[in-house]
């Protein structure tokens, strides 16, 4: 199978492309570059550096390449960043999502896996959320991820196209092996964030709100190990590869753990001291956002192997080390 993988010199997309490697794959990355880097891709997997959204580079490049299969990762993803610009986040995310399944649907392309997102459901219930729930989201993030679902469906519809939308919950952690992990200089991720800042990478860290309804008061989360989640991407290829039908599925484990919980777990893990001040809330984080994943392990036959939160901040210390004593050295 040969497979495009926009977005695979960044940090989910770079793990996909050594999974596709590791499995005798052949895939090609589309990136821009603009929060990917171009070390992050083999020597060996060829590298188009350009815009997703543009229709004749990306139509070039699926007939040059006989591609079989897109896995779309490439766009904008911060949530507080959305908020400020809505139309930035459509133009990446819906606008030139519509561009490259133009492209798709004249090379031919049938096959089509979309990195979507939990933030489509908005504010949840304190309960594990199934793919039916209602679709609410609280950002623009949310809706252009919604949109792109819509007019995905849609172009499956009328040009036969078969699709798996894997709606992501929180993702972190990095390759066992160490070749791959979440780069960008100012990330987001809580545990990337809790990580650099036990490693004195970062004098502080904010925890954003501690008067929600849980438990102690801070929002809960679906922490799922990017390695499992790739996963679940090589099962949904290999589920359309036999002729399965389109389908949706939450990635995550079914349970969460609180922002306070993956402070502590950094705090034991690192064994190292880590100053959480206490700060507002952002616009748009939902209270709590947990994965009901039964149909990702039923219908893709998906088992996870590394749900352990502690493992995760694991990988992810071993992984902030490696490039802390890397960027020391250069």
């Amino acid at each position: 199978m040969k497979v495009l993988v926009t977005g695979g010199a960044g940090y989910i997309g770079g793990h996909m492309v050594l999974a596709l490697r590791d499995a005798g794959h052949d895939s090609v990355v589309l990136d821009n570059l603009s929060t990917g880097f171009r070390w992050s891709v083999p020597e060996d997997v060829p590298l188009v550096v350009g815009d997703v959204g543009d229709y004749e580079l990306v139509l070039q490049t699926l007939r040059a390449h006989s591609i079989d299969a897109i896995v779309h990762f490439a766009a904008k993803l911060i949530v507080p960043e959305s908020l400020r610009d809505p139309l930035g986040y459509h133009l990446n995310n819906t606008v030139k999502s519509r561009s490259l399944l133009a492209a798709a649907v004249a090379a031919g392309v049938e096959t089509f896996v979309f990195s979507s997102t939990a933030a489509v459901y908005g504010n949840a219930s304190d309960r594990p959320i199934a793919e039916d729930a209602p679709l609410a989201p609280l950002s623009p993030y949310g809706s252009s991820k919604q949109l792109t679902e819509v007019m995905l469906r849609e172009v499956a519809a009328a040009h036969g196209m078969r699709f798996v939308v894997l709606r992501y919950f929180n993702v972190a952690g990095a390759d066992p092996a160490m070749r791959h992990g979440q780069c960008t200089a100012n990330a987001t991720h809580l545990i990337k964030v809790a990580v650099q800042t036990a490693l004195g990478m970062r004098p502080s860290m904010e925890v954003f709100g501690t008067d929600y309804p849980t438990p102690d008061g801070t929002c809960i989360r679906d922490y799922i190990h990017v390695s499992d989640l790739i996963s679940a991407h090589m099962r949904a290829l290999d589920h359309l590869g036999a002729g399965g039908e389109s389908l949706v599925a939450n990635c995550g484990y079914g349970h969460g753990y609180s922002v306070s919980e993956v402070i502590d777990t950094v705090r034991k893990v690192s064994g190292r001291p880590l100053e959480a001040r206490i700060a507002l809330r952002r616009d748009g984080d939902p209270v709590t956002i947990v994965a009901d994943s039964t149909r990702l392990r039923s219908s893709l036959d998906w088992q996870p192997r590394y749900d352990d939160l502690a493992t995760i901040v694991e990988h992810t210390l071993r992984w902030e080390t490696m490039l802390r004593e890397r960027n020391l050295k250069l």
